[in-house]
């Protein structure tokens, strides 16, 4: 069985590089824009700066044949299940990223401190929900 997921968009980031990207957005990464197709349009409607998201990415450029791996790429930490990490390099290569949004103009979405690559498709977005919603 197989499934297919619609890009809705795509990362535009000044990140070019995944080996030299911070593993996670607080680790130094930059702002990025998010490009959404228009067709999607009407979901993107109600985010405003100051809104927290997680954005849900598909890391095209990852290796999907990896099923365990040396945690943050250093050798001195033991081999570990992929499911117990959050490397890019796995069988089903998506990208969880917590953003604040910064600004929303048309069809672009400025976030804080993504760490994905320039050309990462989008595949969703998520509000994350607090106590109170």
């Amino acid at each position: 069985m197989t499934y297919e997921i619609r890009p809705i968009g795509v990362v535009r980031s000044a990140l070019v590089d995944p080996e030299s990207a911070p593993k996670q957005g607080l680790e130094g990464a930059p702002d990025a824009w998010l490009e959404f197709d228009p067709a999607v349009a009407d979901g993107i409607r109600d985010l405003v700066p100051g809104d927290v998201v997680f954005v849900l990415t598909w890391l095209h450029l990852a290796d999907r044949s990896v099923v365990a791996v040396h945690p943050r790429d250093d050798p001195r930490n033991p081999l570990t299940g992929v499911f117990s990490t959050r490397s890019a390099d796995r069988p089903n290569p998506v990208g969880l990223h917590r953003v604040e949004v910064l600004a929303v103009d048309g069809l672009r979405v400025r976030v804080a401190e993504l760490e994905a690559v320039d050309g990462t498709p989008v595949v969703d977005v998520k509000p994350v929900l607090d106590a109170t919603r």
